[in-house]
Formats: structure tokens, sequence, C-alpha cells
């Protein structure tokens, strides 16, 4: 009991040494940092916490990065296609679908055909590995003695990230089996939160910081080539080229070039259409391999109902754990602290959606995103919005 009450004192002193409150405003990367690294557990090894803590700010970053300078953007095929029909000598739409939402189309939109569109995202980050962000639940370092059940000192982070994206994507038609498109993404990141310390119950705000910014995040340039179309079928071959213009320093970025080549496949008849998209991408964040599925159906000829379901898996470390470690000079107590796993970063989602040609060649687009895995960084629901414009017919 007397080396229980020892230890206690001597955690007692250092935490009132170290206790205070901080605030922070700056890039978001560093209030993250700041936020995660600035503690006051004393743990008996500033190395070791120094270390953990950067990994750990790391690892959210990244998870923050792969929805932001990796966003899957609307699928720039166009929602109207055309095809020449020889026995009447003219071109027409050869399916009344309007296509998916994400996943893209073999078909191509025809020569001198094309679209612009602007669409808008809302990102509200609630959980990292199915960890609270914005309940102050998330134990970031604790020290507790190895016969109770709770630590009592410990480090608690709350942390609220919004993101709204707007996204102005356009596609134009270069001969009757080549499409050329690009995308550019402007970001607005807010980044808001809290470390809170609580020793034997009672609690002191450690460090407080906030964030925001506004930007281009990394635009996206595609070529598109058709090399099949019989009876319906149809598949294409397809080269993005993710342009590193997002701020790194404010997350909107990779800060390096990415290249992406997928092949498209497609099966449509007048009134439904199904397609599968593959991809493999190397550089910017990570390299990955990404997928997609989708079925659209003409509900009637200005209505299209669909699903899309998208995955992807990254080269990159996706998730974080909770490691337990002896304390170095405090007998019976423990120290706890976050630490990046081995797990790679892997998301699926699915999204139901609805493609409306509300007049002449305007479509509005609408469509939820519903993650289905814990892992990374996960917003509950992706809420997604486009008005698109089609030109040359």
């Amino acid at each position: 009991m007397t080396s229980r009450r020892s230890n206690t004192f001597v955690l007692a002193a250092a935490f009132v040494a170290c206790a205070g409150h901080a605030a922070a405003q700056q890039s978001v990367a560093g209030a993250l940092t700041f936020l995660v690294t600035n503690q006051s557990v004393n743990t008996g090894s500033v190395e070791r916490d120094a270390a953990a803590a950067q990994a750990t700010s790391d690892t959210i970053s990244r998870a923050l990065l792969a929805n932001l300078a990796t966003l899957p953007v609307t699928s720039t095929s166009g929602a109207f296609v055309y095809r020449l029909n020889p026995a009447i000598g003219t071109v027409e739409r050869p399916t009344e679908t309007l296509g998916p939402v994400f996943v893209d189309r073999a078909l191509t939109s025809g020569t001198g055909a094309g679209s612009i569109g602007l669409s808008y995202q809302h990102l509200h980050f609630t959980a990292l590995d199915g960890r609270n962000l914005g309940d102050g639940s998330l134990v970031t370092t604790a020290n507790q003695f190895v016969d109770e059940k709770a630590p009592f000192d410990v480090d608690q982070l709350t942390l609220h990230l919004d993101a709204d994206v707007a996204t102005l994507y356009g596609n134009i038609g270069v001969g009757s089996r080549i499409d050329l498109s690009g995308a550019a993404p402007l970001v607005w990141l807010r980044m808001d939160g809290t470390r809170v310390n609580t020793y034997r119950g009672r609690q002191f705000t450690q460090a407080a910081a906030n964030a925001q910014t506004v930007g281009l995040a990394d635009v996206l340039v595609r070529a598109k080539v058709n090399v099949f179309e019989e009876s319906g079928g149809s598949i294409a071959g397809a080269v993005d080229v993710r342009l590193p213009t997002g701020r790194t320093e404010d997350l909107l970025g990779a800060g390096k070039t990415s290249v992406r080549v997928s092949a498209i496949g497609s099966l449509e008849s007048a009134r439904t259409s199904a397609h599968a998209n593959v991809g493999v991408a190397f550089g910017g964040l990570a390299n990955q391999i990404d997928y997609g599925l989708a079925l659209a159906s003409a509900a009637s000829p200005r209505v299209t109902v669909s699903i899309d379901a998208l995955g992807r898996w990254a080269d990159t470390p996706g998730d974080i754990r909770t490691v337990a470690q002896r304390h170095p000079t405090l007998a019976q107590v423990e120290t706890v602290r976050l630490l990046p796993g081995t797990s790679s970063l892997m998301t699926f989602a699915v999204a139901p959606g609805v493609k409306w040609n509300v007049a002449d060649t305007w479509v509005l687009v609408a469509n939820v995103g519903v993650p289905l895995l814990k892992g990374g960084l996960r917003a509950p629901y992706l809420p997604f919005v486009a008005l698109e414009y089609s030109i040359g017919r």
C-alpha cells in the first residue's frame, strides 16, 4: 500500500508540473499533431511517448488524406451517350438509362458530345477504427494499476472533423471511342479538438486546437478508350492521373502524382445496365487497388435509379490499436498508448442513388453512401448531390 501511495504521489506531482491549458490555431496537420502529441500522463519514457504519439498522429492524417486526396468523384462518362444508327443515318441514345453515379460505364459519350457538372458532398467523420471521436472516449495515453479495472491517470481526445467538397467536373468525346475528362475538387476542411486529462476523477483540459482551410484538392484528369462494343456489351480501359495540387500541410493533397489504370465493363439494354470497374493505382498516398459494381435501371425515360458498391485496398497503415506496457519506474503500473496497427487501409461502401433529367439535358444527381466497414476514419453517411448539363446534342 505504501508503494502505491508513493507511486500515486509521484504521478500527481508530475501531473501538476505538466498541467495547464494550451491552445493552437495553425495548419490542419499541425493542429492535429499538437493535440495528439501534447500529453500530461507521466509514462517514464519521453522518447517512447513521442514516437507513439507522432505515429498515431501520422496514421490519423493518412486516414483523413485517404478520404480527401483520393475521394471518388462522380462518373465522368456523362448521363447521355450517343451512337450512329446506320439504318436511319443519325445518332441516337442506345439506352434509356442515365448511368450509375460513381462507377464508370464503358460506353463513351460520342463525337463532340460531352457534359459539365458541379457536385457537392459533405463528410462528417465520427469514428476512427470503431472508436468514437466526438464523445471524449478516445484514450490516447493512460496509467493503470494492474489490479484495477480503470486507469487512474488518462488522457482522452475529442475530435470534430468536417469537410465539404464541391467538385467541378467535365467530359468530352473525342471521336466515337475516346473520352477525355477531368475533375477539380474544392475542399473546406474544419477540425476542432480538445485533450482532457482525468486524474483520480478530476478533469483538466490539457490542450485545445482548431484549424480550418479552403483549397483545391488533388485534380483528376482521365482518358478513356472504348475497345469493344457489340450487342449491348462493351469494354473500355482508362488512365487516371491525380495531380498534386492540394496542400499537404492542410491534408488536402497527397503531395505527389498518382497514376491509376483501370478496366471497365458494361452490359446495357434499353432500360437496365450493369457495370464493373477494377483499377490499380501507383504513387500518391499509397499504391492501391479499387473496384466498383453498379446496377442502373430506367424507372422512366427521365429517371434512373441505381446502386453503386465501391471498395478499396491501400498499401498504407489503416488502423490504430491500444498497447499496454509495464511502466519503467513505477511498480504495478501499466502504461496504455495508441500505436499504428499492421492492417492495410480497406474501405467498402454501398451508395443508392437517382438521376433525374429535370429539363432538356440537365440532370440532377442524388446519392447517399453508407460505409460498411468500421476501419479507418469513418463517416456514417456520405450525402452527395450534383447538377450536370450535357452538350453537343
